[in-house]
């Protein structure tokens, strides 16, 4: 493809925009009531008059467009945006009114989150399939930061100087998953500290949106305590948590009969006709189990310990001859699901889902931590978490497939489309381009978020 013109570029026309769907996305935060949460719930000290709902809108528009700092939200101050939005603040009023975030105030946020969630649950369905089923994932993730004035900012797990961003996602088998709560936390602090607040704030957000047929709490080994397990048995959801191969876990495992064994289908597994069975290097078994026994008595948790085991070379012998007798990699899971060996075992496999929303998020408004306070950098991944579930409804509503799309392929086919604003017979018209691949899906979101167009006579 090739420039067919000698172009000059010149920038001087005031009725373009950058982002012809984002009204349609944030028609639907406006339909959810955003900004009446907001306003009820959010009262960060100000001068009167101070309009926190227009500020922390402008944020979120800001991130679902893809801004990743302070100086970015700028990128919404530009053509015709003011045609179409009110209440547009400069990058510099933001960023003074993030700083002025204390602790109590970003739970306020966290409450707005939560809350929105349910709404917006009841404008999209975000959260279809829940009446099935429903998996809460919990995990952490370091976002690296630079220089001496961040808050917060610490050598943790990863041996990477950073900001420690805790959260808690949901999904069931027919919707991608949603942010249910959030935390950001000291660099160094450990994974699991908190774990069990923020699985109760998730568990109780949940059953706002939905009344879910089953929850089931997925988490890695750095959660895998008494705190995070009574927590989600508390609350009526059951648990799939790996087991640190602790001494416990490492006899239970050796008690497991080899004929116990079965094969399962794994990456490279060749399934054999004759035999009707997967041939695989990895198998599973399952084992009972009684976890926490340093604990009094009524702290003990008994469930199943289901392990796959992969069978692993000798490193000092695999370059010069086969193994006489093979090893393995063990990998443990305590759970007290009622599926089947083999769909338990896959199904905490899927715990793995969450990577995909960090993914997400870093290339976005985790980019950065933008501001060295850190009360600041706490409300952003609040306010990222709102923008996250946002995209994700407006997603549901252009289409299923889209609903299930990453960040960024729902800003590149419905939000990041050029548009021109015009008034014709006093009716405000986005002009989007013709043959736009993606303009039934996008016309399919302007529907929900606005209702059918209004046809005018010719």
């Amino acid at each position: 493809m090739l420039v067919s013109h000698s172009l000059e570029p010149v920038f001087d026309d005031p009725n373009l925009i950058a982002f012809g769907g984002l009204p349609a996305v944030m028609k639907v935060a406006e339909q959810a009531g955003l900004y009446e949460l907001v306003d009820t719930h959010v009262t960060v000290p100000g001068t009167p008059g101070a309009n926190t709902s227009a500020k922390v809108s402008t944020i979120i528009a800001g991130m679902v467009v893809g801004a990743d700092s302070i100086s970015d939200l700028d990128v919404l101050r530009h053509g015709g945006m003011r045609r179409v939005f009110t209440g547009l603040r400069a990058p510099t009023t933001l960023g003074t009114h993030l700083r002025g975030y204390r602790f109590g105030h970003v739970r306020q946020l966290d409450a707005v989150a939560s809350r929105l969630l349910a709404r917006l649950a009841a404008v999209s369905p975000i959260l279809a399939g829940a009446d099935q089923w429903v998996y809460l994932d919990v995990d952490d993730t370091i976002r690296e930061t630079h220089g001496y004035h961040k808050q917060g900012a610490a050598y943790g797990y990863s041996k990477v100087k950073g900001l420690n961003a805790q959260l808690a996602i949901l999904s069931t088998p027919l919707a991608a998953p949603v942010i249910a709560a959030t935390r950001l936390r000291k660099g160094n602090i450990d994974s699991g500290h908190g774990a069990a607040r923020l699985i109760r704030d998730a568990l109780a957000t949940l059953r706002r949106a939905t009344t879910p047929a089953m929850v089931t709490v997925r988490a890695d080994s750095a959660y895998f305590r008494h705190a995070v397990v009574a927590a989600a048995t508390a609350a009526g959801a059951r648990f799939s948590v790996t087991a640190r191969l602790n001494k416990a876990v490492t006899k239970a495992i050796a008690s497991i009969d080899e004929t116990a064994w079965t094969a399962i289908r794994y990456p490279q597994a060749i399934f054999d006709d004759e035999q009707q069975r997967w041939i695989s290097d990895a198998e599973v078994a399952e084992v009972p189990f009684t976890a926490f026994t340093s604990r009094r008595q009524a702290e003990h948790v008994t469930a199943r310990l289901i392990v796959r085991r992969v069978k692993r070379l000798n490193p000092e012998v695999a370059t010069t001859q086969g193994e006489l007798l093979p090893g393995y990699r063990y990998h443990a899971v305590f759970t007290n699901t009622t599926l089947e060996l083999v769909a338990a075992e896959a199904a905490h496999r899927d715990h793995a889902i969450i990577e995909a929303v960090f993914a997400d998020l870093k290339n976005g408004p985790l980019a950065h931590a933008p501001s060295g306070k850190f009360t600041a950098n706490a409300a952003w991944l609040a306010l990222a978490g709102i923008a996250f579930n946002l995209t994700r409804a407006a997603a549901r509503l252009a289409s299923a497939t889209l609903g299930k799309a990453r960040t960024q392929t729902v800003r590149r086919t419905l939000i990041q489309v050029a548009a021109r604003i015009a008034n014709q017979a006093r009716h405000w018209r986005l002009h989007l381009p013709q043959q736009w691949p993606w303009q039934h899906q996008l016309d399919t979101l302007y529907t929900a978020a606005l209702g059918p167009p209004t046809v005018t006579a010719t």
